[in-house]
């Protein structure tokens, strides 16, 4: 057992002990000096520390507490402030229920304090009415009651103040050990006053006021244990001591770590925006990142239970109340968040960035930019190749090629690019993509399913540049059914990239020189006029689209314009992509191969039911509600209902849906003559999986698409009107509308948005936002 650490500030002439301590280990000086003489060439192997035997120890602990007791004797009555002992109160327990007036007490204000107070007056039949040391009456519970001072008969709560500083030179935590020591090897549990005549030499209110203090608040030495009659103290064990200041040493490290981190914040917290650490500074420490990240998980109402409690110690240090958005608030204070943080991304756990594994085997594929089916290849390249997309499209993974044949009907050719050619199933790269299920688009960012460095680059379509491809050739009869089609593997030479605005202006123009482009029009207007036949639905709608520049900054550029799926150059695009997802499940019914087809059911209600409605939005949003839930199978097409054809399997855009890469890993086998890798079973799993990823994906878009609307609406002058279309009447005179507001300040600024309003503004949508 060790030394005590107040012998050996003590000996070692400390002056963290109280005056009447230190006085008593100056007197045995001597004695120590001694007993490192005695301890001979050990004390020396020992840097000049002493060790002694439990019998020496046990002397030497008895001479100090003696010392003190003299010590404390000497002192006691200028320490005195009139108060007498009483044995009865020392020895009895009290009863807490029978308090008198005059007594001083102890107790519990709240759940943190303990505060002395006087007993005044009754308060009903059980409560107390008290003085506290602050001056402040109070009406208590006997419960509250955690220590009665004995002798204090009469006291006046002028002088609790005064009783307090006298008790300040005696309440020394280090006595405890020493007498835990003196106590553990006699195996003896002691009562307060026990305690007080063992440590100070007297049971006087003072010095038993003391030794409750010190063992009602110790954690380490000694134990409560209640008996019929007193509370008494039992010495803990020494393994319980060691482990228990172990504990408490690891508490006060954390405590001070925790004070540091709060400077931290505080400091960051007054900074000006412009001038507040960046985020990666927050990281770069192990500590202080596990803090900002439990801070982090907090903030989304992800976190575990140790996450938990270090925020809400944090928040608790800060001021700050212990909610999510409390935490929220804290972050974009110190600019570890932006102003408008997407916290879905952090909700979700959404993958932004790849790992350097990934990343380096990506590098790799690159510098070998391997290719197993360069000998089944088709040139194609002599083809004119048109690929339309949104302007800021950054994975382009389709085009569209035609031409009219010498008997008269439309060949159309839609090449897809093929990332295949550069990945193995079951590969790193692809299992990455599995669990990313999509690439997700977001109005501040967009994260690829593959590395940026393949997806927009080696594996995208490239204007002017050979480009590897699927080519799914289709033939159409002249109602718009397919005759003949067939599926390769190709390499193609984009000769436009077009944005569907370009693409449509170039259709109005009617030029001769894009002959292939007027008859891509006309193939997609015979194939939907096809499907109309076959009971297809129109679901175009008016759907928006945002672009945010430097969305890290508190008033970022937002550009709202409308995209409207009735655009030419859209349906176009739109009916070549239908048109090839039915041609691939012919392919794939026709050599009896495992693909993830997707179908859609017939609706109860026919179409003609909503003829009344004009057509347009009104009408496709009529249409949608009806509309139930899409079924998938992987070993034959499903009738697909909606679009009122006989199969479909989604595979134009494999670069940005997983599920359209498994329909090409299971195509491109059966062209080398290969088997699938994929059983039907597989594909299903898989699908699975990449299918809640993609419901991720989808309801970010929504939120943050949903967040940056209302952003944008509540930087509009207040009052200003919008346009509304009304789409549908609920109840109580309220109604579903679309608002389609085109800026009459900047001629690229447009707006769309559902919401339920009153009757009173059907035709104008006053926007009243603060």
């Amino acid at each position: 057992m060790r030394p005590s650490p107040m012998a050996a500030r003590a000996a070692s002439g400390c002056c963290c002990c109280s005056p009447a301590v230190a006085l008593a280990f100056s007197r045995l000086r001597p004695l120590l000096s001694r007993a490192a003489v005695r301890q001979g060439p050990a004390a020396a192997a020992t840097g000049g520390r002493f060790a002694l035997s439990t019998t020496s120890r046990g002397r030497l602990v008895d001479s100090v507490l003696e010392e003190l007791r003299s010590s404390r004797r000497a002192a006691r009555f200028s320490a005195r402030i009139g108060l007498h002992g009483t044995k009865q109160l020392s020895d009895i327990k009290i009863d807490k229920r029978t308090l008198q007036k005059g007594w001083l007490l102890e107790f519990h204000k709240d759940s943190e304090r303990s505060l002395l107070a006087v007993v005044e007056r009754p308060d009903g039949k059980k409560n107390w009415v008290v003085t506290d040391q602050n001056g402040i009456l109070s009406s208590i519970k006997p419960q509250q009651v955690t220590y009665v001072v004995p002798g204090t008969m009469n006291f006046d709560s002028s002088k609790i103040a005064e009783f307090l500083e006298k008790a300040q030179d005696l309440l020394d935590p280090t006595v405890l050990e020493c007498a835990w020591m003196e106590l553990s090897e006699k195996g003896k549990s002691v009562t307060v006053d026990e305690f007080a005549d063992i440590v100070y030499g007297s049971k006087e209110s003072l010095e038993s006021y003391c030794a409750h203090f010190l063992l009602s608040r110790d954690i380490v030495y000694f134990v409560k244990v209640e008996s019929r009659d007193s509370s008494m103290y039992q010495p803990r064990p020494s393994a319980q001591v060691d482990e228990l200041l172990r504990r408490k040493l690891a508490k006060e490290a954390a405590e001070k770590e925790l004070e540091e981190f709060v400077h931290l914040l505080k400091s960051a917290k007054a900074l000006p925006l412009d001038s507040k650490p960046p985020k990666n500074s927050w990281l770069m420490e192990d500590k202080v990142k596990q803090k900002m990240e439990s801070l982090q998980a907090y903030a989304v109402d992800a976190c575990d239970d140790e996450q938990r409690r270090m925020a809400g110690n944090i928040l608790k240090a800060m001021g700050f109340s212990r909610t999510s958005s409390a935490a929220l608030k804290l972050l974009i204070n110190v600019g570890y968040f932006p102003v408008h943080v997407n916290l879905d991304l952090f909700r979700y756990d959404v993958q932004t960035s790849y790992s350097e594994k990934v990343l380096s085997v990506a590098d790799e594929l690159l510098a070998d930019c391997p290719d197993s089916d360069k000998h089944i290849r088709k040139d194609l390249s002599t083809l004119k190749v048109y690929a339309i997309d949104v302007d800021e499209a950054d994975e382009l993974d389709d085009a569209l090629s035609a031409t009219r044949l010498p008997d008269g009907r439309i060949k159309v050719w839609i090449h897809v690019a093929d990332p295949t050619c550069f990945l193995q199933p079951r590969s790193i790269i692809d299992r990455e993509a599995m669990h990313r299920g999509t690439s997700i688009f977001l109005p501040t960012a967009t994260y690829p399913m593959f590395p940026e460095r393949l997806a927009m680059n080696a594996m995208s379509l490239q204007q002017g540049t050979d480009c590897r491809s699927v080519s799914v050739s289709v033939i159409l009869n002249p109602d718009g059914s397919i005759a003949e089609y067939k599926i390769e593997n190709s390499v193609i030479k984009p000769t436009y990239m077009l944005t569907y605005e370009s693409a449509t202006e170039l259709l109005y123009m009617n030029l001769e020189e894009e002959e292939e482009l007027r008859i891509l029009r006309e193939a997609a207007s015979i194939r939907a006029q096809w499907r109309c036949s076959q009971g297809s639905i129109d679901t175009a709608m008016i759907e928006p689209r945002i672009k945010v520049a430097n969305p890290d900054d508190p008033e970022p550029n937002i550009n709202l314009y409308v995209e409207d799926q009735t655009n030419p150059a859209m349906q176009l695009v739109s009916e070549m992509m239908i048109l090839c997802g039915e041609a691939v499940a012919s392919f794939g019914s026709d050599n009896d191969l495992p693909l993830p087809y997707r179908g859609h059911p017939q609706n109860n209600t026919a179409v003609s039911a909503f003829a009344y409605l004009p057509e347009g939005p009104a009408r496709s949003f009529a249409s949608i509600a009806l509309l139930r839930a899409a079924e998938m199978d992987f070993r034959k097409p499903v009738a697909h209902g909606v679009l009122g054809i006989p199969g479909y399997v989604q595979f134009t855009s494999p670069i940005r849906r997983y599920v359209d890469l498994l329909a090409h890993y299971q195509v491109k086998a059966f062209l080398r003559g290969e088997s699938p890798p994929y059983s039907a079973g597989d594909l299903e799993g898989m699908t699975f999986i990449a299918s809640m990823h993609v419901k991720v994906a989808r309801k970010l878009h929504s939120n943050s698409l949903r967040y940056w609307l209302l952003e944008y609406l509540r930087r509009q002058p207040k009052g200003r009107k919008f346009k509304a279309l009304i789409l549908k009447f609920i109840k109580d005179r309220m109604a579903t509308l679309l608002l389609v507001e085109v800026s009459q300040h900047t001629s690229s600024q447009n707006i769309f948005m559902v919401q339920r309003l009153h009757s009173s503004t059907i035709f104008t949508f006053a926007w009243i936002m603060s």
